[in-house]
């Protein structure tokens, strides 16, 4: 199998299809790992068992190059990973900035002395929160509409599972969220940790369609 090589930095200007790309590699790194996982299974020695026998001797009942190989990249592709893990976080966060500069600089340009100032337009909705959860503690009610979410805002959200991504990503770390609470503009500070319930939030939301 081919090594994946190592990713360069992250680009100043960060678009939806370089973040894209690197969802990319580090889906087709977690492939690779199951794969090279699943070949030691298969040879009943996974990343642990011992490659001597009682005696000292390597082993006759498995080819212990193939082994060695394969823990060797595991290992590799599990440092990339982590990196490439570290690249979507920053490109999401950048990307999230260069939105948000452009919506203010298109807010800059609408303003006029009779101009009214206008909420952005959400994208999800919150429509169940459990009480003592991470979300409840931050703040987030049923009802409240979702406008900004950690680096996800109205400019470029796809679908929740942009969401998902950045909860993953960001346990143990304050997520700004944006709501629209009784036609008011708010903001929380969330974050996704593990609790008594499931998941890392505690709430449910559901898309709102534009």
């Amino acid at each position: 199998m081919k090594m994946t090589e190592k990713n360069n930095a992250v680009k100043p200007n960060v678009t939806e299809d370089d973040v894209r790309l690197l969802i990319k590699r580090k889906d087709d790194i977690e492939e690779q790992i199951q794969a090279y996982y699943d070949m030691l299974q298969t040879d009943g020695v996974g990343m642990d068992a011992p490659l001597v026998d009682l005696e000292g001797f390597p082993r006759a009942d498995v080819d212990l190059y193939k082994v060695r190989t394969a823990r060797h990249n595991i290992s590799c592709l599990q440092n990339d990973h982590k990196a490439i893990m570290v690249e979507i976080e920053e490109a999401l966060h950048k990307l999230h900035a260069t939105a948000r500069v452009k919506q203010e600089k298109d807010e800059s340009r609408m303003e006029g002395p009779d101009s009214t100032v206008s909420l952005p337009a959400a994208f999800a909705l919150v429509d169940a929160v459990t009480q003592g959860s991470p979300a409840f503690q931050a703040g987030l009610r049923v009802g409240d509409e979702i406008i900004e979410f950690g680096s996800i805002n109205t400019q470029n959200f796809r679908t929740l599972r942009d969401v998902a991504s950045v909860v993953q990503h960001s346990e143990g770390k304050s997520l700004r969220v944006g709501v629209i609470r009784s036609g008011q503009e708010a903001h929380l500070n969330l974050t996704p940790k593990q609790w008594s319930g499931r998941g890392l939030l505690g709430c449910n939301l559901v898309p709102v369609h534009r």
